[in-house]
């Protein structure tokens, strides 16, 4: 808990001293009891789903659905975020979600450039940088993504895990994602011909330990900046979720520190890269999820210019319980309920109002077009792009904060209000 220094008082903007805000954290309330019939229900679903899936599919499929619903579980209780970081550090300059997103970037790097620079990979996987074309397609991607964040008032990793904690409105967050995705991968043709330059990844020029030390330096120097812009600005503190008391029991029932949060989501996040040979993604399962329903409805979506690429084919016409993506963002649904209710905090939301479900359908929508058009989201493109060394994933990051500042000027229009220096938390 930190504060801004009193006047006469001694400087606390050390490096290694906590940021300073403009009151003391609140205290953490005890967790609620544990949710037995959601918590009940969901692992049933894991515990069945998994069953199923290493039957039909293998071992191979059934580590990814592991590795999803560990995801989940612990980007719930980290309440790891991408969306409400970047609103906390435009609106008011809190760097303290941006400064946890340097250090999960930095040891997903670290970990990528040992998995990949050293070509070790299971299942007979061969590990690759995620890498994309920059290009037009990638700053109206990434804009619009970003837009879509702060109406829809989640990510993609968000949207999974606050589905799967109850949240009715992001419920409608996911509907408009897989809404978005399918009609980009519809229009294929409207974006994939804009002007784009080749994929630039750092590896391929200075090597993997060069490209680690040029990825690691960048970072360190924006969790510098990130941190003496809060201490410029002394923002509100962050909330602090309701959480277990005791080391062990606060790994099950509690609110972890965003550090640990990173550091777990990294090794998870690795072992997708060591499984699949790909990093973790999600954004286009939802393309996929909804092109199925448009079969199912008599479409014809394997006639679509986007479905029609040799590696996408084989996704559609697979089954959805044996892609990749698919398998990771089920069970972040499914190990996010499986932390919410073990928190005592799954519940489900209704009553939402209009305009906030409107905000919703058309948050998901933008991120849909947009993660389609950019390649990627804040996890395929923003993550999995700078641990990779390529470029695409830092301009990414930069055309995202500008879609964020866009963002918040739209969020009052919908009824959704933005952090303001005033307030007790952010």
């Amino acid at each position: 808990m930190t504060t801004a220094p009193a006047a006469g008082a001694p400087s606390r903007t050390a490096l290694l001293s906590p940021a300073p805000t403009s009151a003391p954290a609140p205290a953490t309330e005890a967790a609620p009891p544990v949710r037995r019939v959601p918590l009940a229900v969901a692992g049933a679903i894991g515990v069945a789903l998994a069953g199923y899936v290493f039957a039909e599919h293998g071992a191979k499929p059934g580590v990814l659905l592991l590795l999803g619903i560990g995801l989940g579980f612990a980007l719930f209780h980290s309440r790891f975020g991408f969306t409400s970081a970047w609103r906390q550090l435009v609106a008011v300059g809190n760097g303290t979600g941006l400064r946890a997103h340097t250090l999960l970037l930095g040891t997903t790097a670290t970990l990528f450039a040992l998995v990949i620079g050293t070509g070790s990979g299971l299942f007979g996987s061969v590990p690759a940088p995620s890498a994309g074309p920059l290009g037009v397609a990638l700053l109206i991607g990434a804009f619009l993504f970003a837009i879509g964040m702060q109406l829809g008032g989640a990510c993609a990793s968000g949207t999974l895990f606050a589905v799967g904690s109850g949240q009715g409105t992001i419920v409608l967050t996911l509907f408009g994602f897989i809404t978005g995705s399918t009609l980009a991968a519809w229009q294929f043709g409207l974006w994939n011909k804009l002007p784009a330059l080749d994929p630039y990844v750092m590896s391929d020029h200075i090597g993997w330990f060069g490209s680690w030390a040029v990825t690691i330096a960048v970072l360190a120097g924006i969790w510098f900046i990130a941190r003496a812009v809060q201490a410029r600005r002394t923002p509100p503190p962050v909330g602090t979720p309701p959480s277990a008391r005791g080391a062990l029991r606060r790994t099950v029932r509690g609110s972890w520190p965003l550090a640990a949060g990173a550091v777990v989501l990294a090794l998870l996040g690795a072992g997708v890269l060591l499984v699949s040979g790909g990093a973790w993604g999600v954004t286009s399962a939802f393309a996929l999820w909804g092109s199925k329903v448009v079969g199912a409805l008599g479409g014809s979506p394997e006639t679509w210019a986007f479905w029609q690429q040799p590696d996408s084919a084989a996704q559609l016409s697979g089954p959805v319980l044996a892609d990749k993506n698919s398998l990771t963002d089920i069970g972040i649904m499914v190990g996010a309920a499986v932390a919410a209710a073990a928190g005592g905090v799954w519940q489900l939301h209704r009553n939402i109002p209009a305009r906030t479900a409107l905000a919703a359908v058309i948050g998901g929508i933008l991120m849909g077009v947009g993660a389609r058009l950019a390649g990627g989201c804040n996890i395929g493109a923003y993550l999995a792009g700078i641990a990779s060394g390529s470029l695409h994933g830092w301009i990414w990051a930069i055309v995202a904060i500008l879609g964020t500042w866009a963002g918040l000027r739209l969020r009052p229009l919908f009824g959704l209000g933005n952090p303001k220096p005033t307030d007790s938390v952010c």
